[in-house]
């Protein structure tokens, strides 16, 4: 017999499959809450990251703000630096002997300043004073025997107009007379060689400088001439006249001319900084090197200053500043350039702001800004990674 409708729809309701899920333990809920609020903190990590609140590490530089001249005279920036040595303008001075002779003892010593005409070197000058009195001998009886044939002559000339002497006699007086003159000329001149070699024995000083070293002991034999300056004694230098040389790389050379302002500081005394000029640019560069050398006199000389000594050379250039208003200079790195035109990032309180500016003329790494800037900002130079307005940044 048939089942009625209600008992098919229980029957049919009981096997039915539950597939709903089973309730969450609770430890499963907290997880996921967990979860949830660290994404929410993420998501506003994230959020403030893009609102410009993560701070970026940026290189910076301080604008420059040249002081401004009373006059209208230009001031002075660097545009090119390079390490290089004091030396001499007239290098080194190498004093040898003019006659040979044994080194019998030295007058000056090392770092002792002489002026011209100062005696240095004393050799042994006895062969030499002996050669002197042979020859000052030598003239007197020379003069002696130039008296004898002068009166000889003369009591020749008057016996010759009593016909006594004959016109043969008289001129073989005559030239007996003039041979004697001669002699006592030879005589004079071979006295004048002697009195100079004998002054030759005491090296002196060609002109005013410091003694750098004495090349041979006392003792030793030193002979003119020689191979690699074998019969020089001294070396000296001339510090009146001290100057500043450096290499430049050719494609710096558009950064240095004539005349041009310098600096010189010393490695030893880095505080000491002296004045200079350019006052040569060598006719020739290495080829192997690519360089240029060139010669900045220094104008104000101190007992600090010594020849070879290491120093750094630095070119200035000349930025006019005209009367009530100072230059602005900024580092050419610092420049950005878009559709708007130039602009620099300046750093404020940690945050970045854009700042146009007007640029003029490039002295070396610094460009001079006629507007936009007012010589007291920083600004991030080099290549840093894009930014905003409002941008926090760290500085490096």
């Amino acid at each position: 017999m048939a089942e009625s409708a209600p008992a098919l729809r229980e029957n049919l309701k009981a096997l039915r499959l539950d597939r709903r899920p089973a309730p969450a333990p609770r430890r499963s809920r907290r997880r996921i809450a967990a979860g949830i609020v660290a994404l929410l903190v993420l998501l506003l990590v994230v959020a403030r990251g893009l609102r410009g609140g993560a701070a970026v590490p940026v290189e910076t530089a301080r604008v420059v703000k040249l002081a401004p001249s009373g006059d209208g005279s230009p001031s002075a920036v660097p545009v090119l630096a390079g390490s290089g040595y004091v030396v001499s303008a007239d290098r080194y001075i190498s004093i040898g002997v003019r006659v040979p002779g044994r080194i019998d003892r030295y007058l000056v010593e090392e770092g002792a300043h002489v002026k011209a005409g100062d005696p240095l070197v004393q050799l042994d000058a006895r062969d030499y004073e002996s050669a002197v009195a042979r020859l000052e001998a030598t003239l007197r009886s020379a003069h002696a025997q130039a008296v004898l044939k002068r009166k000889q002559l003369e009591r020749a000339r008057s016996l010759a107009g009593s016909k006594v002497v004959s016109r043969d006699e008289l001129d073989v007086r005559q030239a007996e007379a003039d041979a004697a003159d001669a002699a006592v000329n030879q005589n004079e001149a071979e006295l004048a060689a002697a009195k100079v070699n004998l002054e030759y024995t005491t090296l002196r000083a060609p002109r005013s400088g410091v003694i750098l070293a004495k090349l041979k002991e006392v003792g030793e034999i030193a002979v003119p001439g020689g191979f690699s300056g074998s019969g020089d004694l001294i070396r000296m230098a001339n510090l009146e006249d001290l100057r500043g040389q450096v290499d430049i790389t050719e494609s710096e050379l558009a950064k240095v001319h004539m005349g041009q302002r310098a600096e010189v500081v010393p490695d030893a005394y880095p505080d000491r900084k002296y004045p200079a000029h350019v006052v040569k640019l060598y006719p020739q560069v290495d080829r192997q090197k690519g360089t240029l050398r060139v010669e900045v006199q220094i104008e104000r000389l101190d007992d600090f200053l010594w020849p070879d000594m290491s120093a750094r050379i630095t070119f200035l250039e000349d930025v006019p500043t005209p009367p009530g208003a100072g230059a602005v200079l900024v580092p050419r790195s610092a420049l950005r350039t878009d559709e708007a035109g130039s602009f620099v990032w300046v750093v404020r309180d940690g945050r970045v702001g854009r700042a146009g500016v007007v640029t003029d003329r490039t002295f070396g790494e610094q460009v001079q800004v006629t507007g936009g800037l007012g010589g007291d900002e920083v600004v991030v130079v080099g290549s840093p990674p894009p930014l905003r307005d409002g941008q926090a940044v760290a500085t490096k």
